[in-house]
């Protein structure tokens, strides 16, 4: 697993946590700071930059997610009660249909949050480092 994989899975881990988004972004700069060399910070930062996608739809689900994906889980709930209710088991297709769906947007708008989340970080990192420099040179 390589340096990228590894700093996705660490955003992940902190998206897990109840609080606020500049403790997350304190606790993955800590992280981040101590394991990466700065090489590496900026490979890891190219990668990010070229792969995040600046759509509306890929925002809306990065932003949204639960929310995007809500229509699915209601298809998905219709699905089993039609299909249960009135013994169509064509019905219950809704439902794995749905389920899969849903579930598929929210693991997608978790990806994309936590390469967000990794992204402001080491972007908080590299403006930390610079203001250091610039103050030296005054």
């Amino acid at each position: 697993m390589g340096q990228y994989e590894r700093l996705i899975l660490m955003a992940e881990d902190q998206l897990t946590q109840y609080s606020t988004d500049a403790r997350k972004l304190e606790k993955l700069r800590q992280k981040i700071g101590l394991s990466v060399p700065p090489g590496e910070q900026r490979q890891v930062k190219e990668t990010l930059l070229a792969e995040m996608p600046t759509d509306f739809v890929s925002q809306l689900v990065e932003n949204q997610r639960q929310a995007v994906a809500l229509p699915f889980w209601g298809i998905a709930g219709l699905g089993l009660l039609f299909g249960i209710s009135f013994m169509q088991p064509v019905d219950l297709i809704a439902t794995f249909v749905g389920s899969a769906i849903a579930f598929n947007i929210q693991k997608w708008g978790w990806k994309l949050q936590a390469k967000r989340l990794v992204l402001q970080t080491l972007e908080d990192i590299e403006a930390k480092t610079r203001k250091p420099v610039e103050k030296a040179t005054e």
